[in-house]
C-alpha cells in the first residue's frame, strides 16, 4: 500500500512538468517513482530535460528515456521533484535517508520551484522524529563528531557508506527538534559538515497520498 501511495503521490507532482522544463530529480525509492512517471510523460511526447541529485536517479533517468544533463554547467532549474523522510505543515522537511542531502540542497537552491512527494506516514506536526542526516567531510570527522555529542545530537556513523563525493553520512537523532531553523544554524557553521537534511525553505508544495487518496500541501508564501 505504502508503494501504491507513493507512485500515486508521484504521478500527480509530476502533472506539474511542462514541455520545455529543465526538471531536477531527487533521489530514493519516492523520487524513482515520480523519475518512473515523467519517463512516462516524456514516451508520450513530453519534451523535458533533467538534472539528477545522485549516479543512482541518473541511471533510472537515462534507461526511462529522459535527457539528463551535467548539473556542473547548469545555474538554474525550474522544478525540482524529491521525496522527503518528513514533511510537516510548514512544508519544513528532513531529507537524506538515501544520503543525497548535499546535491538535492544545491539542486533545490538552484531552482525556482521544489514539490516533495510522500506517502502519508511521512507527514508530521512538527518535524524532529526521524533521523537527522549530516554529509561530513571524513578528515574532519573525529572533530564533527565530538561536536555533534555535545549537541546531544547521539550521532552515528553510517555503517559502510560513502557519498556520491566519497564522504561520510552521519545520523543525527536529537530527542527534540524544538528549534530547526537554530539546529539547521548551527550545522551549517561547523567546519567540516558538508550538509545536512534539514530542508527549511526549499520547499513549495507537497503531494501526500493516503489510501490512494492524494492531497496537495502549499507553503504559504510559496512561488507559483
Amino acid at each position: 500500500m505504502i508503494d501504491d501511495d507513493k507512485k500515486a503521490a508521484a504521478v500527480a507532482a509530476v502533472q506539474e512538468v511542462r514541455a520545455g522544463m529543465l526538471v531536477g530529480l531527487g533521489t530514493g525509492s519516492t523520487a524513482a517513482f515520480a523519475i518512473r512517471a515523467l519517463g512516462e510523460r516524456v514516451a508520450d511526447g513530453l519534451a523535458i530535460r533533467a538534472v539528477v541529485t545522485s549516479d543512482a536517479s541518473g541511471k533510472l533517468a537515462r534507461e526511462v528515456g529522459i535527457d539528463v544533463l551535467d548539473f556542473a554547467d547548469i545555474a538554474a532549474v525550474d522544478l525540482t521533484i524529491d521525496g522527503a523522510d518528513e514533511i510537516d505543515s510548514r512544508c519544513f522537511a528532513i531529507k537524506g535517508a538515501g544520503g543525497a542531502m548535499l546535491r538535492e540542497k544545491i539542486v533545490a537552491a538552484s531552482s525556482a520551484r521544489m514539490i516533495v512527494i510522500a506517502d502519508g506516514s511521512k507527514q508530521v506536526e512538527r518535524i524532529g522524529a526521524v533521523k537527522l542526516p549530516v554529509e561530513v567531510l571524513p578528515f574532519a570527522l573525529a572533530y564533527v563528531m565530538r561536536v555533534l555529542t555535545d549537541m546531544g545530537a547521539a550521532p552515528v556513523i553510517r555503517d559502510n557508506y560513502r557519498t556520491d563525493q566519497g564522504n561520510l553520512v552521519v545520523d543525527c537523532h536529537f530527542a527534540t527538534l524544538e528549534d530547526p531553523r537554530a539546529t539547521a544554524a548551527t550545522l551549517s557553521a561547523i567546519p567540516g559538515i558538508l550538509g545536512h537534511g534539514l530542508f527549511l525553505d526549499e520547499v513549495d508544495a507537497a503531494y501526500i497520498a493516503t489510501n490512494g487518496v492524494v492531497t496537495r500541501l502549499e507553503r504559504v508564501g510559496a512561488s507559483d
